[in-house]
């Protein structure tokens, strides 16, 4: 499946989006079975974040699901079932499949802010994890529960980034016994940036994606690549890389933008270059 910028043009077809003033929201809505995913959403959530590396108009992304919930994983009926009867070959293109959103994720160059309400469990804790940022409601409830269904805890790669996040021995104990994670817990773990109450977290969130969307974009992507790069840097390394990223970033206009208005003492305007 292919998109063609900018998303903002784009009709959706498994999932609702909308984009606009540089934020493009995705919003599960199939809140009859708390937001599961199936093949399709999988590949189109995919495609949108690959897309988004080509839409200069988009600065920032949220996800959410609608309902009170934001994603309970795979659909039981129609991914779950159906794999019993895929074959090795059959198996692995839908692992690799649903790698590929994270990959994305991790690759798409605008900030991703999930928006977390009620249950994520399955692939809904994996794409709220994959976020870069994430708010969610007293209620939020985010369980890793691949164990439960006879499964491996690492998938879509849980077992590299959660613990980066919440630490390995808070990692182990949610990978290996597959209980829900508290929002209460989150918050505390930081895994939650901050909570919100369920009738203000859609306005906190397009509040805090606005606010991402108006500042550098160029620097925030360089700022989200070397997050990701430098897990796998020495400290000496790590320092060596920002600071030819950071010079790259010298370079932009927005830069020169931020100086003129700090002399002229009114706020800077960015222009994402």
């Amino acid at each position: 499946m292919s998109i063609d910028p900018p998303l903002a043009a784009y009709t959706a077809r498994h999932l609702r989006l909308a984009a606009g003033n540089g934020v493009a929201t995705l919003t599960l809505d199939r809140p009859e079975r708390k937001n599961p995913l199936t093949f399709d959403s999988y590949a189109e959530m995919t495609a949108i974040f690959r897309a988004a590396a080509r839409d200069d108009t988009v600065k920032a992304f949220v996800v959410t699901g609608v309902g009170g919930d934001f994603c309970s994983g795979g659909d039981v009926h129609e991914i779950i079932g159906p794999l019993l009867e895929r074959d090795t070959k059959g198996l692995m293109d839908f692992t690799a499949l649903t790698g590929e959103l994270v990959k994305a994720m991790r690759a798409c160059p605008q900030p991703i802010l999930a928006a977390v309400d009620g249950i994520a469990a399955g692939a809904g804790a994996i794409i709220a994890m994959a976020a870069d940022l994430r708010i969610g409601t007293p209620r939020a409830k985010v369980a890793f529960l691949f164990n439960r269904v006879g499964l491996a805890g690492c998938d879509m790669g849980a077992c590299a980034i959660l613990p980066r996040i919440i630490g390995q021995g808070r990692a182990s104990e949610l990978l290996y016994l597959g209980r829900s994670m508290t929002a209460e817990e989150g918050l505390a773990w930081g895994f939650f940036n901050r909570l919100a109450e369920p009738e203000a977290l859609a306005g906190e969130a397009a509040a805090l994606a606005r606010e991402i969307a108006e500042g550098p974009t160029f620097a925030h992507a360089m700022t989200k690549r070397m997050l990701q790069m430098e897990w796998v840097m020495s400290v000496e390394q790590a320092i060596e890389a920002e600071a030819v990223a950071q010079a790259l970033c010298m370079t932009t206009g927005d830069f020169r933008r931020a100086y003129e208005a700090f002399v002229a003492k009114r706020r800077p305007v960015f222009e994402g270059r």
